[in-house]
């Protein structure tokens, strides 16, 4: 077995577990015999894909961030007196005290620009390339961050979440497809979940800051540490193979195979890309193709769907609001951002539950529990909020305790089920000549949604009340049958053989393909009577 004392691998899944070979300490690596390919993780790999994932640190940290800043006093008397004229009159309506539209907008207006940030990278990325594009979306943050930190007006300050917005669409659109095309298919989830991970983390570094400082200034200016620190480290990382063939550099490609898988023996991986690239690029214009071409459009509805049902769960009202919505519920300012940090350690440590069980368990089960979870969570502090919150009183201590555990019972449910499967579903359904097109509308719809969301939550607490906790219990539970009935399970299935392993075996997405061409087919074949050839002439020459 090639490179053996470099190898380990995960119990369960098909894999040993075995290191300290030969007295040193290796990566825990698999290597296994997978669908045809040789599969392991390697440093590179895993290197790689956690440089890439830093792009999460900054999405997280800018959600964090933001609940936390629009609930300082001074933030708040400097770019929106009205909203602390209102929050500080003792009689204001429990549910409307923080309802402004402008608060609201510097929220959301990252995610718009974010949209647009992402349709211009589906086109980029392909052109130039997962690391260039990356690399950029740092760039973006890192402006971003900085014209935040030097605001002395609202104005100034859109400017810089629309910057923070490019970064975010950079980042987004480029980096879960970076991982999911650079990882071994059996390995395939657990490395994508390290974005998921990566946005957790930057989710709690931004409350613990928020609880510490008091500077609204540090707190948006932080960003420009984590941009930095992925704008040094983006220069180490590799272009993902199928990027550099699709975009002819084959050499370049293969050698990078080589690097990443650890072995040389990479051929019929190699061979299954560049026949992917060569139907990609006689797809000249992908998103006609996308609409036009019956075979993506099972892709392409799930991950449409499955991003606009992530954001209805009402995650992001947790996030964005978290201090805002504990301070509705009679917490101090201190007390509501140490709530939201123990929110955050919750989020990030469940993450970490779907990393070792996505690729075990598979994405459907998750995401079908998940939505269970989170449906109980949403119904039960909307019940208690119902009953115990008016307009005007605060709750007591216990009962606020009791809806502190509930809310971290629903984020632990979305953080190992939909938070990150949403993104990883998305990035390894489409065929290559969609693939950046598919996964921008997929992007895009989630920012939309996003934007949708922060820009009109707090006008719907204030309206609603109570009530907006049922309102996502009910997406909750169209979630919860659609995953059931329409998604197939997508794990183990090697990137490229998607459409023949997954959705022509559906009961009802298969209809879709009875007019397909059996790309794999013809791609089995080549690859069968390259390999007779080899034979051939190998058992006609001369033996040493």
């Amino acid at each position: 077995m090639p490179d053996a004392a470099f190898a380990d691998s995960f119990h369960g899944g098909g894999g040993h577990l075995s290191s300290k070979i030969t007295g040193k300490v290796a990566l825990c690596t698999s290597i296994a015999s997978f669908g045809g390919f040789f599969s392991r993780v390697t440093w590179k790999v895993f290197l790689c894909s956690v440089i890439a994932s830093l792009g999460g640190l900054l999405f997280g940290y800018d959600i964090g961030i933001s609940g936390g800043v629009t609930s300082m006093d001074d933030f708040l008397m400097k770019f929106f007196p009205r909203v602390y004229s209102k929050k500080h009159q003792a009689k204001e309506n429990n549910y409307c005290k923080f309802n402004d539209a402008y608060l609201q907008l510097f929220t959301s207006s990252l995610y718009l620009a974010a949209i647009a940030a992402s349709f211009v990278a589906s086109f980029f990325s392909r052109k130039c390339g997962r690391k260039l594009t990356i690399t950029l979306s740092s760039v973006f943050f890192l402006i971003g961050a900085i014209v935040n930190f030097s605001a002395k007006n609202l104005g100034v300050l859109i400017v810089g979440r629309i910057f923070l917005g490019w970064g975010l669409g950079f980042g987004n659109q480029t980096i879960p497809l970076f991982i999911s095309e650079i990882a071994p298919a059996e390995y395939r989830g657990g490395l994508n979940i390290l974005f998921q991970l990566l946005i957790t983390v930057g989710i709690l570094v931004a409350n613990l800051i928020n609880y510490w400082n008091s500077d609204w200034r540090y707190s948006l200016g932080g960003a420009a540490v984590p941009a930095l620190l992925l704008l040094v480290c983006s220069f180490i990382i590799v272009d993902s193979p199928s990027s550099l063939i699709e975009r002819g550099k084959k050499e370049e490609g293969l050698n990078t195979l080589k690097k990443i898988r650890g072995v040389d023996d990479v051929e019929r991986e190699f061979e299954e890309i560049v026949q992917a690239t060569e139907v990609a690029n006689r797809v000249k214009h992908p998103y006609l193709e996308l609409l036009m071409n019956r075979n993506n459009w099972p892709p392409l509805f799930s991950s449409v769907a499955i991003h606009i049902f992530q954001q209805f769960t009402g995650m992001n009202v947790i996030m964005f609001y978290a201090p805002v919505l504990f301070q509705t519920m009679g917490f101090g300012g201190k007390a509501a951002l140490l709530s939201a940090a123990i929110t955050g350690v919750v989020n990030c440590l469940s993450t970490v539950v779907s990393i070792f069980s996505v690729d075990k368990v598979g994405r459907r089960w998750l995401l079908v529990a998940g939505a269970l979870t989170m449906l109980l969570g949403q119904c039960v502090v909307g019940g208690i909020l119902h009953v115990k919150l008016k307009s005007t009183n605060a709750v007591s201590h216990g009962i606020s305790i009791v809806v502190v555990i509930f809310i971290c019972l629903f984020v632990s449910a979305f953080a190992w089920s939909w938070g990150p499967l949403g993104w990883l579903v998305a990035s390894e359904t489409f065929p290559l000549e969609t693939r950046n097109a598919g996964y921008f509308c997929a992007v895009a719809i989630n920012m939309l949604c996003t934007f949708i969301i922060a820009q009109t939550f707090l006008t719907m607490l204030c309206s609603m009340h109570s009530s907006l906790f049922f309102f996502f219990a009910a997406w909750l539970l169209a979630m919860t049958v659609s995953v059931y009935t329409m998604l197939p399970e997508t794990k183990g299935i090697l990137i490229d053989e998607m459409a023949e392993k997954a959705w022509k075996q559906h009961w009802f997405w298969k209809r879709f393909y009875h007019k397909a061409t059996g790309n794999f087919e013809q791609m089995e074949a080549k690859y069968a009577q390259t390999k007779e050839v080899e034979l051939e002439k190998n058992s006609q020459s001369p033996v040493a």
